[in-house]
């Protein structure tokens, strides 16, 4: 077999011609290249010019205001965070005698209600600023004009309504309040009170002469005997006595204006027995009313909210402002037994919904 080159047809010869060569394309890469140089030659040069042009001055100015900044930014990140009390630690009361009151002055430097002092106002500002940072300063004017001037609020108040902690300005007072200001949960209240009578019932049957049931608190009065058994304790649930009453505790979820996630609210089973009398005091705050359930009341029994009195009536609600100068007394026989109310904690009525979110944050426990 014989080898016979062939050669090349027409149409290889024109697609050989319209090929580029390896030498016209690395030349045209390097011219493009030498451009590149000359245009980032030319920018560096029109930049020192620029910066030779500039006055001194300004360029002085500049130069103290990026120090400035640096310094700035390094003070900041070393800095370590303000060292605040809490606002529970502020409201709690010394227990150093195993006594909770909510009226005595204990002289605790710890306890709000006893010794007033900037520490509090600060903090409430700080944890204000910092809800309107995370939501919003939207509806908070009133809060805000509160904390700025609640020394001047609490000091210039009239005897007959003091709140101790806060005062929410601007607020409608008066020492009682219709069953209309909650009138749903006044209702789902009274509807259960056979409920709420039965758990308490179970509950007393623990009473001795020799000792005090557990999850029972006992309060300091100038006569007689008052007991609390708390369901929440300002803000805070107290799991074993919830679990005592199961029914009532549950109920409290179906309130719709009960305070529960912040330190000034409560709910608690109050007895008071014959012969007892609770000294004027007022409450921590006038953004609540508190509601009282009546499970058992005898004759001879009154509550006086600002010099008003009122009696109690079984399965039924008495709703006041305790932030009015106010007292309870129990002068029935001792064979009538002891008077007994189921205490929630409710919202003030004129208080909007965006004010209790951020009175729910500013007053959470544990802040």
């Amino acid at each position: 077999m014989v080898w016979v080159p062939l050669s090349p047809t027409s149409s290889d010869r024109r697609a050989l011609l319209r090929a580029p060569s390896t030498t016209t394309m690395s030349l045209e890469w390097l011219m493009d290249w030498s451009c590149s140089l000359d245009g980032l030659r030319d920018f560096i040069a029109t930049g020192i010019q620029s910066f030779r042009d500039c006055d001194a001055t300004a360029l002085v100015a500049v130069a103290c205001l990026l120090v400035l900044f640096v310094w700035y930014c390094y003070h900041v990140g070393r800095e370590q965070p303000r060292a605040y009390a809490t606002v529970n630690a502020l409201m709690q009361s010394a227990e150093a005698n195993g006594v909770q009151n909510g009226f005595v002055y204990c002289q605790s430097p710890e306890c709000v209600r006893c010794s007033h002092h900037d520490g509090l106002n600060q903090k409430l500002y700080h944890n204000l600023q910092e809800y309107a940072k995370r939501y919003s300063w939207s509806g908070m004017g009133r809060i805000h004009k509160g904390i700025r001037e609640q020394g001047r609020y609490l000091n210039s108040r009239p005897s007959i309504q003091k709140p101790e902690v806060f005062f929410l300005p601007d607020l409608p007072t008066m020492p009682y309040f219709s069953r209309d200001a909650q009138k749903h949960d006044v209702e789902l209240l009274e509807r259960n009170f056979q409920t709420i009578l039965c758990e308490f019932e179970t509950l007393y049957k623990a009473f001795s002469n020799c000792s005090l049931p557990q999850g029972w608190k006992m309060n300091s009065t100038p006569s007689g005997e008052w007991f609390t058994f708390y369901l929440v304790n300002q803000g805070m649930c107290v799991p074993r006595n919830c679990r005592r009453c199961p029914r009532t505790y549950r109920l409290l979820g179906s309130l719709r204006t009960c305070i529960g996630n912040n330190v000034f609210g409560n709910a608690c089973i109050s007895v008071l027995s014959p012969g007892t009398v609770i000294a004027e005091h007022y409450g921590p705050t006038n953004i609540r009313i508190r509601c009282h359930l009546g499970l058992k009341t005898p004759s001879n029994c009154e509550l006086v909210v600002g010099g008003e009195p009122q009696c109690w009536a079984e399965g039924r609600c008495l709703l006041f402002d305790d932030s009015f100068l106010h007292t309870a007394f129990h002068e029935g026989a001792p064979e009538e037994g002891p008077r007994v109310v189921f205490m929630v904690d409710l919202w003030h009525p004129n208080v909007a919904a965006a004010e209790r979110q951020a009175l729910d944050f500013i007053f959470a426990p544990g802040r």
